[in-house]
């Protein structure tokens, strides 16, 4: 039993409620950009008012889920990342399977998965993952974290990295979850493991303009950022 899953067992399970689980979820994910994540950026995340983080995050250090300074940001500590990580690995497993087995789409599927991540028992989880074949992405190319808290490898880069310069790069994951904004992905091909061309990159973060089998696409370059892709090799 590792360091972490003993500080868990001393965490009554009563109080690792939904609510907890998606703070621990919203600072990983947030740190994931790479930024410090602050009391502000998790309210955003998490659609609530800036005192109620507040007294929730004093919660969580109390729990030893977080390192907590007001003003100086929050990390999760090995227990706060492995419960955020097991949540992750729920909720992409329920987007594949929801896309896979039940036939949503990839605009429908976040919302179902906010609810049900929280409630689905080990044993489901394992049958979803052998159900699907024990997959390493969901259908946005989210990496879907191994049992032991692993990722799968990248050296995927944001699609406002490359140049006009780069060859034929491949679409890996999308980091967004709007639905409008992924029905029009989708309805332009611009979907993982699909082949693009970068045409032209404005400067002063302009639009990026990408060509899709013969069709030529300007995107947003914030839009561009969201993308994940990587050049074909050859």
């Amino acid at each position: 039993m590792t360091v972490a899953e003993n500080e868990i067992n001393k965490t009554t399970k009563q109080n690792i409620t939904p609510v907890v689980e998606d703070y621990l979820k919203a600072i990983y994910s947030l740190r994931q950009t790479g930024e410090t994540v602050r009391t502000a950026a998790l309210a955003v995340r998490l659609n609530v008012k800036p005192p109620t983080v507040t007294a929730m995050l004093k919660t969580l250090a109390d729990l030893n889920l977080i390192r907590y300074e007001p003003y100086r940001g929050v990390e999760l500590t090995e227990s706060g990342e492995q419960i955020a990580l097991e949540v992750v690995r729920h909720h992409r497993l329920i987007e594949l399977y929801l896309v896979e087995a039940l036939g949503f789409s990839w605009d429908e599927v976040h919302d179902e998965a906010e609810v049900l991540e929280h409630f689905i028992s080990e044993k489901l989880e394992a049958r979803i993952a052998d159900y699907l074949g024990n997959p390493t992405h969901d259908p946005h190319g989210d990496p879907i974290p191994n049992l032991d808290g692993t990722l799968p490898e990248t050296t995927a880069n944001t699609l406002a990295d490359f140049s006009p310069a780069a060859r034929e790069v491949r679409v890996v994951r999308v980091r967004d979850q709007n639905p409008d904004r992924l029905r029009y992905l989708s309805e332009i091909g611009l979907v993982p493991q699909s082949t693009i061309k970068i045409v032209a990159a404005e400067p002063f973060d302009g639009p990026i303009t990408i060509q899709i089998s013969k069709k030529k696409i300007a995107l947003d370059r914030q839009l561009a950022r969201l993308i994940l892709v990587e050049e074909m090799k050859g």
